[in-house]
């Protein structure tokens, strides 16, 4: 019988979580080694924004990240796993504005407090690597980046449609307006007409989009998102004519369907609907309310289809017949031409808005067996009503109407993409300056790098609406650098996702030698990123914007990559349960409890509490785990188990108290395992004695061979990012260590060996016990110093394993057999016993399943019951 060791004194980990940590941090134990000739590999997850507290999602993602970082320094790669801040945005400056606290103290102040949190969870950074976005030394050499862009002609300024966000009063992105609001203040977004400083990432369209089949370390559903979001189409342009000698010219990607063209439709920021807005008051009223909304095509995509008839009709190419012209609310100007044929019959937007009009719908493709009566019809299938075109298939009629159109010099093939260029004009404060002057007589004039840095003035007044620099007294005024004449500074700054486009590259610097950021040997060395970490929704924000920077960079010539993380991989997002009282008010999971009917109520009232579904963590559903409270009651290394136990880490990960708790408790149980080998005589000298495994008891042999087997596991799990096989293996060769704690002291040698890789095993999970246990037991340096375990290759081949056998589904006896038997001869083995014989006697065999190494099952019919 195995001893009982539950009266082994409990793991103190607030005492050794300090201990290790404070070690890490004197002795620099994961600063970057860069003598070392080993392989490189650089480990990124994306870095914080300072809001003032780490919460539990940014602990799944950055302990993802430190267990690989850790485990590829342990597998002999010299590591690069960097930390810095994305510092700059409106959280700071709206802070500013209701807490009286300059946008920079509260920044720093957060990071600060953020920083202590992350020490507390024990991850493996490179401290001395350390920076934020709003650090002067930072944002200078983006002032230089931009200079370069200008220089190279990837910078503009033009007047554009943008969103305002009429709270904030800033322009926003397409990618920030959600569902028609502002990502930041939730306030309905407007259309204005404002001067705009553009980066030209339409540019690189198509080669953003054909790079992406080259990302293989890439999950596919980014690939995809990014893939249409730049909305790479190709198509024809036509040109629709009339008798008044007016035209309008079209784009589509399905000029097979013109035949079922009932009416064109045009952009309410089309020329011709500028025209019409003149002298139409109908009309001019019409184009001003669609000026209300985003310019977002999502928006648009998702808002009733509205339109107003121009009075205008143009004249079908190919029929002749009369089609007429709407202004409608669905079509965006900066997409193809702005305009485009309707075929209510094939096209989602088309049908709902001929519907609302009582315009003709007019079927053109049909399915195999004729024409559907689902409208609209969007499947594939042959034309028909379509005069030359009858009888084709899509794609072959495409080329032959295309053809036709070109011949009669009316149509023209065209590429287009949904992608349009980068706006990066903000106008706040709390931002990277734009080093750029206005001057009357020269014009713009970029400000020569003698110049640089432009820092923000710190005596700014966030009393009044809009950006404090453009009302600054003395800030903006300056000389024109060319002539001299008096001029204004660019009072916009750029958009935070300019700063996160390229921080990879300056992590690759340390603090000594970053005065030269570009053309810099140290980036070539560790540029790509090998392993990027972070959440999905970055998807066609952030990761396209450093796609495109990395490339933009490289054709400046300051880079020697192309696209900047070789590998990503995409965490789940933390959920937890959600309480709520019966009026819809949020309730915190500390108000309540469960009653002894079991149900919940509230504790202060005794009311029924409602139990709502899993909903990502949130402050605004009360929902949210503070880590520091975790840390406090279980410790880090129990936390860091916790969070990717279970659940897939690419997976949406389900809090719970209990699991927490279950965490908790198998810390303990292996601090007590260590404790008990360690009296028991187990320690590091004793592996370097040689192993007799031919004198091992059998219980004992099949311990050190599993265990092999469990290293292989471990490490296949951590390359193939399965965190959460890792815990449940280590969690089995722990159970399996228990069982034979009888056996220890006769096989001290073969213990010290087993617990050894153990604790090199877990290390990377739960650091601080790992280290804690090493130093007990006599280990030279430190756990996380030392190598990777191997495994002997000769206990990995099982030489029998057992098979169930089904008939119908319904188990009727087991075999061994070897691992790589035939088939046939494992059919021959199942039917040899009676039960399955007998079964599969009772009717006719219709199948048989055989599946290595799980099952054999044989189906039949007309079987008995």
């Amino acid at each position: 019988m195995s001893p009982d060791i539950s009266e082994i004194a409990a793991y103190d980990f607030a005492s050794a979580e300090a201990k290790w940590q404070n070690f890490w941090l004197k002795n620099r134990s994961f600063s970057t080694d860069c003598t070392s000739s080993n392989p490189k590999y650089y480990v990124l997850e994306m870095f914080m924004y300072p809001s003032g507290k780490v919460h539990i999602g940014h602990v799944r993602n950055y302990t993802i990240g430190d267990i690989f970082a850790r485990f590829k320094r342990a597998r002999g790669f010299k590591v690069l796993h960097p930390v810095g801040w994305d510092a700059f945005g409106l959280p700071a400056e709206n802070a500013a504005l209701k807490q009286n606290y300059h946008p920079k103290d509260w920044t720093y102040k957060n990071i600060a407090v953020m920083k202590s949190q992350i020490l507390s969870l024990g991850f493996s950074y490179d401290w001395e690597r350390e920076f934020a976005t709003c650090d002067e030394k930072y944002y200078a050499f983006q002032q230089k980046i931009f200079l370069a862009f200008y220089k190279n002609g990837l910078v503009y300024r033009k007047k554009s449609e943008v969103n305002w966000d009429p709270v904030d009063n800033c322009v926003l992105a397409n990618e920030q307006v959600v569902d028609g609001r502002g990502w930041r203040s939730g306030a309905v977004v407007e259309k204005r007409s404002v001067e705009q400083w553009f980066l030209k990432i339409t540019d690189f369209a198509d080669e953003l989009l054909t790079e992406l089949d080259k990302l293989e370390g890439w999950p596919e559903k980014v690939k995809t998102m990014q893939r249409n979001w730049i909305g790479k189409s190709e198509g024809c342009s036509i040109v629709f004519k009339n008798s008044a000698e007016e035209s309008v010219t079209v784009f589509s990607t399905r000029p097979e369907t013109i035949f079922g063209a009932t009416f064109l439709a045009i952009s309410p920021d089309h020329e011709l609907a500028k025209k019409l807005a003149l002298n139409n008051e109908e009309i001019k009223l019409f184009v001003e309310e669609f000026r209300k909304g985003s310019v977002a095509r999502e928006f648009l995509d998702k808002q009733e289809k509205l339109g107003i008839d121009t009075g205008i009709v143009m004249d079908h190419p190919l029929l002749g017949k009369k089609l007429p012209v709407y202004i409608a609310n669905f079509v965006l100007m900066d997409y193809g031409t702005g305009a485009i044929f309707a075929t209510p019959a094939h096209d989602e937007r088309d049908y709902e808005f001929a519907m609302k009009y009582g315009l003709p719908v007019e079927r053109v493709i049909q399915a195999k067996h004729g024409f559907s009566s689902d409208l609209p019809f969007l499947d594939d299938g042959v034309l028909a009503n379509s005069d030359f075109l009858n009888g084709l298939g899509v794609i072959e009629a495409r080329k032959i109407v295309i053809d036709k159109l070109v011949q009669m010099k009316i149509g023209k093939r065209e590429t287009f993409f949904k992608l349009r260029d980068w706006g990066v004009s903000r106008q706040r404060y709390w931002g990277c300056p734009i080093p750029v002057a206005h001057c009357p007589e020269c014009g713009i004039v970029p400000l020569a790098e003698k110049d640089l840095p432009v820092l923000l003035p710190s005596d700014v007044d966030f009393s009044n609406s809009g950006n404090p620099l453009d009302s600054h007294p003395t800030w903006k005024h300056i000389k024109c650098p060319v002539c001299g004449a008096s001029a204004v500074r660019e009072t916009d700054t750029l958009d935070t996702f300019v700063d996160s486009s390229w921080y990879f590259l300056r992590f690759c610097l340390n603090n000594s030698n970053s005065d030269d950021l570009l053309s810099h040997e140290d980036i070539d060395y560790w540029m790509q990123v090998d392993q990027y970490i972070g959440g999905v929704e970055h998807a066609i924000l952030h990761l396209l914007y450093a796609r495109f920077f990395t490339k933009a960079l490289a054709d400046c010539g300051f880079v020697s990559v192309r696209e900047p993380f070789k590998n990503l991989f995409t965490q789940g997002m933390v959920c937890n349960a959600t309480y709520s009282r019966g009026n819809g008010e949020w309730l915190f999971p500390e108000e309540v409890r469960k009653n002894k009917d079991g149900d919940f109520e509230v504790i202060a009232t005794g009311e029924k509490a409602i139990v709502g579904r899993f909903e990502k963590m949130s402050k605004s559903k009360k929902n949210v785990v503070d880590p520091d409270v975790i840390i406090k009651k279980h410790g880090a290394d129990a936390l860091r188990i916790f969070v990717i136990s279970d659940t897939p880490p690419d997976k949406d990960f389900p809090w719970s108290d209990d699991g927490l708790e279950g965490c908790g408790r198998f810390v303990n149980r292996v601090w007590r395992l260590f404790l008990f080998l360690e009296s028991k005589g187990v320690c590091a000298k004793l592996c370097s004695e040689e192993l007799k495994v031919e004198s091992l008891s059998v219980s004992v042999m099949e311990l050190y061979a599993g265990f092999q087997r469990i290293i292989k596991n471990v490490t296949d799990a951590i390359e193939n990012r399965h965190m959460n096989k890792v815990v449940a293996y280590i969690r089995d060769s722990v159970n399996s260590i228990y069982l034979l704690l009888d056996e220890v002291e006769n096989n001290r040698t073969i213990f010290s060996v087993i617990i050894r890789d153990l604790i090199k095993m877990l290390a990377p999970i739960a650091p601080h016990i790992c280290e804690e246990a090493w130093e007990r037991l006599g280990f030279s340096k430190l756990a996380s110093e030392n190598s990777w375990p191997t495994y002997d290759e000769n206990y990995l081949k099982v030489s029998v394993v057992s098979l169930p056998i089904q008939v119908n589904g319904k188990l009727r006896g087991t075999i061994e057999i070897d691992p790589e038997e035939e088939e046939d001869a494992v059919f021959e083995k199942a039917l040899r016993l009676d039960g399955v014989r007998n079964a599969v006697a009772q009717g006719t065999l219709q199948k048989k399943i055989f599946i290595r190494g799980r099952i054999v099952n044989f189906v039949i019919a007309n079987a008995e019951k």
